[in-house]
């Protein structure tokens, strides 16, 4: 008996073939020489569930379909049963429509029986087995930890949940496990895991939303080498999901690196491009841009892009309107000509611009782009001008996959707005031991024991080694601007905890969403979760969030502000 949907019908006559759809995928069914059956089966329609009785065949050579699992068979029906019909869908499911978001998600359920995001979500299956076997081998336990917890704030906003039995408290959804991993390697379990639910009230994009799964893991006694390899092997068995074996160890990149040289702390590395200082060139430049951004403490970087030499002088001034939305002032290039050399500064000379055209390495066919400021700010315009400018010139090579470590990152940000200090990870990363002379006087200057690890462009997850005592965390919370009080209000249980013979430990947490999409091929995490949010925070599906009946709001003591 073959069970499932219909997905497709051909009807000629004498002859009515089906494709009947399961989570399997397509199976063709014939019904033919029974007037009777062929009677019976002629109102069916897409999307009404049947079920077939019949024999299995074994298809002539030349209607043999290799493009379906069982394209070399097919079943001939002996019977056919109805076992529920189906309204006529807002969209197609056997056919790939360009359907807006909003309706797919509106009819999410519709949505899910398609066949990409049926494979996209199979894949996620896998990938979730497979890692639950890979750390159960290697040692971790899975714990679970709780999601109705105390509000810490800390970077993204939490979700809050209001207490019915104490008046005028609430509860939080957890942003992360964080502080009950680090209680868990207090206790004694020195390895965890959890594939963990964390939620976030934070501005949606492709690559986000309020809720979302990640891969936590924490280690006792462990230092970064130990992290790179335990995630190296858990990412290594999500890959082998997809028939790749990823090379190890994967490259490791200092964050001052990622930022000069590709103006992101999350460098794409599938294509060259790499943004070079040309600073020294330019001390004593007639072009006074250059020389005047060089003599306050700036520079001139720039990168290459591969065959661009023959842009229209249309297509280079598109380039310059991009830097410009990008933030940066200006944007010159530079390039060979067949009279010689050609730069949209005239005043940088002939000279000067052949120097900084040797120096980048630029072939006749290329073009170099520059830009000049403060060095970071300089990196951040054309670390993104790189990216649209390979994705336009189509130089991101397909199926490539570019895994590295960014390490060394900052400890502290600085807040313009608020005048103190932030965390760049969190406050829990523990700083590096050669820089804890540097916590009072240069709080700036000290770089953390934390580590990101990045595929393609996407951070897939980041971790650290943790502060295991409490002095150095009560140091860190002061720095961040939190009395003493307040760090007792918010982290007092986890600060006395560090009292009771912490180890040192480590861990990171990878976002299972990211990994499943970049692996299926997609380009935004809610085509491999069954039921996301749109952008603007809504289900569609289940018209959440909604009012909610005014008893509940007094049982909960809130009253809503007009």
């Amino acid at each position: 008996m073959l069970l499932g949907w219909v997905h497709r019908v051909r009807d000629l006559g004498s002859l009515l073939f089906l494709d009947i759809r399961d989570r399997h995928g397509l199976t063709q069914v014939i019904i033919e020489g029974d007037a009777a059956l062929l009677e019976k089966a002629k109102p069916l329609r897409s999307e009404f569930v049947v079920a077939i009785l019949g024999e299995v065949e074994r298809r002539s050579s030349e209607t043999v379909n290799l493009g379906l699992p069982t394209g070399e068979v097919e079943v001939r029906a002996k019977e056919v049963r109805i076992l529920n019909e189906a309204k006529t869908p807002p969209f197609s499911i056997a056919e790939d429509q360009n359907v807006s978001e909003e309706t797919r998600l509106k009819y999410r359920y519709l949505d899910l029986r398609r066949p990409q995001l049926q494979k996209n979500l199979a894949l996620r299956h896998r990938i979730t087995i497979a890692l639950r076997k890979y750390f159960d081998e290697q040692g971790f336990y899975e714990i679970e930890t709780p999601i109705l917890t105390k509000s810490t704030p800390e970077g993204a906003r939490d979700f809050l949940v209001p207490s019915r039995v104490h008046p005028g408290e609430f509860y939080a959804l957890p942003q992360s496990p964080q502080i009950f991993k680090q209680i868990l390697m207090i206790a004694g379990f020195d390895r965890y895991v959890q594939i963990a639910r964390c939620f976030r009230d934070e501005a949606l994009r492709a690559d986000r939303q309020l809720e979302f799964t990640q891969v936590d893991l924490e280690m006792s006694f462990a230092t970064p080498p130990m992290v790179f390899e335990i995630v190296e092997g858990a990412l290594a068995a999500c890959f082998r999901e997809i028939g790749v074996d990823i090379p190890r160890p994967f490259k490791r990149m200092p964050h001052a690196e990622a930022m000069a040289k590709y103006g992101n702390d999350k460098p794409d590395l599938r294509f060259g491009m790499q943004i070079q200082d040309f600073g020294p060139l330019f001390p004593e430049s007639p072009f006074g841009i250059f020389r005047e951004a060089v003599a306050h403490g700036g520079t001139v970087r720039g990168f290459v892009i591969p065959g661009a030499a023959k842009f229209s002088r249309r297509e280079v001034d598109e380039l310059v309107e991009q830097a410009k939305q990008l933030g940066a002032a200006g944007l010159i290039y530079a390039r060979y000509t067949a009279e010689g050399v050609q730069a949209s500064a005239k005043a940088i000379g002939d000279e000067g611009t052949r120097r900084v055209l040797a120096a980048c390495g630029a072939s006749k066919e290329d073009l170099l782009v520059l830009a000049s400021g403060a060095p970071d700010a300089a990196s951040k315009v054309l670390g993104q001008l790189r990216l649209q400018v390979a994705k336009k010139q189509n130089l991101i090579p397909e199926g490539k996959w570019e895994l590295t470590w960014v390490t060394d990152f900052p400890l502290f940000d600085w807040n313009t707005d608020e005048k103190r200090w932030d965390s760049v990870n969190h406050p829990f990363t523990a700083p590096r031991e050669e820089d804890l002379h540097l916590m009072k006087s240069e709080p700036g200057k000290v770089l953390a024991k934390a580590y990101d690890v990045i595929l393609n462009g996407w951070e897939l997850g980041g971790g650290s080694i943790r502060i295991h005592d409490r002095e150095t965390q009560a140091d860190v919370f002061r720095l961040l601007g939190l009395s003493d009080e307040d760090a007792k209000n918010r982290f007092g249980f986890f600060l006395e905890s560090l009292e009771y013979g912490t180890p040192p430990h480590g861990g990171l947490a990878l976002g299972l969403d990211r990994i499943c999409a970049l692996l299926s091929g997609e380009t935004s995490i809610r085509e491999v979760i069954p039921f996301p949010k749109t952008t603007q925070a809504v289900d569609l599906m289940c018209d959440a969030p909604s009012t909610v009946d005014p008893r509940q709001m007094r049982e909960l003591h809130i009253k809503p502000i007009a």
